[in-house]
């Protein structure tokens, strides 16, 4: 991208190289159209909001998701998330479900889950725009070759980060990952078309901070 994107310096200087690529000069000229005609979310001084929230020296957990919330005021940046005030998504509710019967953490009356990236939970997503009520609107846009480089990059320059892949296409990014250094947890992905069939009972708040532990870091307080 021609122009410096607004992203911690933590992050543009590992992916420096990745800024600089075709594709993304590309997926820069494709936003500006977009911008021109749509309503695209999350705004965009928050589409590297993970970035931003977590830069890249303190990542200590990544939980992966699709593509943003496309409806109005739902999108701020942070895989699941939504800003306070706006009602908790069904896939957010089922995450909060699963984090009781986990942990025995109450479900919260906010959906915003920045006290999470304050202590290293880095919450990407896949593809980092979309277009209102348009669901996988910008995905094969060039966002996904971006997310990649950014799971290697962590994969490789960093140790022993919690790798949190929920849903198919969560999973497909299991290959990107040395399992040899970090640990990876699956499941079905928390919607209400799939979380019964793996995501409830997969416990995956206890499992990442057993590992944190075990390995002498400090665990993730998972309250909101």
């Amino acid at each position: 991208m021609s122009k410096k994107p607004q992203i911690h310096d933590s992050w543009l200087n590992v992916l420096y190289g990745t800024f600089q690529q075709p594709f993304m000069q590309s997926l820069r000229s494709f936003l500006v159209e977009e911008m021109k005609s749509k309503i695209i979310y999350p705004r965009g001084n928050q589409i590297f909001a993970a970035f931003n929230h977590t830069p890249f020296d303190k990542v200590r957990v990544l939980i992966l998701g699709q593509d943003p919330y496309h409806g109005y005021g739902q999108a701020h940046g942070l895989s699941f998330s939504v800003p306070d005030g706006i009602a908790i998504p069904p896939s957010l509710r089922n995450i909060f479900i699963e984090r009781q019967n986990d942990l025995g953490l109450a479900i919260p009356q906010t959906g915003n889950l920045t006290p999470w990236t304050q202590q290293g939970v880095f919450m990407l997503n896949t593809v980092l725009t979309v277009r209102h009520r348009e669901p996988n609107s910008h995905k094969e846009r060039g966002w996904e070759q971006f997310t990649d480089a950014v799971i290697q990059t962590l994969s490789t320059q960093k140790d022993q980060i919690v790798f949190i892949l929920w849903g198919s296409k969560a999973k497909q990014k299991r290959s990107l990952i040395n399992a040899r250094k970090h640990y990876i947890i699956t499941s079905s992905h928390p919607s209400p078309y799939s979380a019964e069939r793996g995501f409830f009972g997969s416990k995956p708040f206890s499992r990442c901070n057993r590992h944190l532990a075990q390995h002498g870091l400090p665990v993730i307080d998972w309250s909101i």
